[in-house]
């Protein structure tokens, strides 16, 4: 990261004082883009009943000439909604860019509720503002996890029309950041991306139409997961052609199943079946045993280590975001 950058990222309180709700503005860097009504309704009840008990923050724009809202802009929105004429807010002194949007993250966090595109798009202006692409850096100093802001970088990947779909205000008709998440393995494919009838545009077009439809091939996000299976099993078994074309097929026809891309010679289900019962035969064994009888032998515990290890790589080597 630029030492630059770090030595500035501090901002100066100016102090806490009541200013006239009109006088607000929404931060255009704010991670957090889309406001859905029933949260906000439930702050609005709460707030007409005991009022604004934690003061927004916020800065002086001499540029707008008006108050520019760091934190509490869902408690200013429900204010001007119970035509609140004042709120009391904390004053910081006026941020840069990348104090702006870094201060926002520290505030805000990322909570799990949030939609990612907003969080994507305000990521993407810190890597313009900062050169900065190295996904470790901008997770610590975003205050991110570092896989949050991979999964940032593949939205932004794709065209604004799709990122505008992220973004619509109707959470009925907003599409989840996951499907594209999960159809990026697909469209970023080496071999995929090399076949002569595929254009990313259309493709993706194309799959959002079935998986919108619902009975049109796909049914879940995680379905393309299965997808990138049956892809990289027909090319281990030397089945290029055949993979190319019913692929082909089943992004044009929504009569097929997902399992016309199953290729008989190629494919790993029973052996999929067959390693999950091993895996669950060792989680059954791991749970049964007792700590205090076992709490000496090194070597378990090692191993057992040793396995954790192991799992994590192939869980991160999937794309599988890890819960702790």
């Amino acid at each position: 990261m630029n030492k630059r950058f770090q030595r500035t990222l501090a901002m100066e309180s100016v102090g806490v004082k009541k200013i006239r709700t009109d006088s607000l503005e929404a931060n255009p860097y704010n991670p957090r883009m889309l406001f859905d009504r029933a949260p906000l309704d439930i702050l609005k009840k709460s707030i007409f009943k005991v009022g604004i008990l934690v003061p927004l923050t916020v800065y002086w724009s001499k540029n707008k000439n008006r108050y520019i809202i760091l934190d509490g802009q869902r408690r200013w929105m429900c204010a001007e909604e119970l035509g609140l004429v004042e709120v009391p807010v904390n004053q910081v002194a006026e941020p840069s860019t990348v104090q702006n949007i870094v201060m926002m993250f520290q505030i805000h966090k990322l909570r799990a509720d949030w939609e990612l595109m907003p969080t994507a798009l305000k990521i993407e202006v810190l890597m313009s503002e900062m050169q900065e692409r190295n996904e470790k850096a901008l997770a610590s100093l975003c205050g991110l996890d570092q896989a949050v802001v991979v999964r940032c970088k593949k939205l932004l990947s794709f065209p604004k029309k799709y990122q505008d779909l992220m973004l619509d205000p109707d959470p009925h008709k907003r599409v989840k950041a996951d499907f594209f998440i999960e159809l990026y393995t697909i469209t970023n494919d080496r071999f995929v991306n090399r076949l002569d009838w595929y254009s990313k545009d259309h493709f993706t077009q194309r799959m959002l139409e079935k998986y919108q439809r619902g009975n049109a091939g796909l049914k879940a996000v995680t379905d393309f997961r299965i997808m990138k299976q049956y892809i990289n099993n027909a090319r281990k078994a030397n089945k290029h052609d055949l993979i190319a074309r019913r692929l082909r097929e089943f992004c044009e026809d929504d009569s097929l199943p997902l399992d016309h891309l199953k290729i008989h010679a190629a494919d790993v289900s029973a052996s999929g079946r067959r390693l999950l019962a091993e895996v669950k035969k060792i989680e059954a064994t791991i749970s049964e045993i007792d700590v205090e009888k076992f709490y000496g032998q090194e070597e378990l515990w090692l191993g057992l280590e040793r396995l954790l290890h192991a799992i994590r790589t192939k869980l991160q080597a999937a794309g599988r975001r890890l819960k702790e």
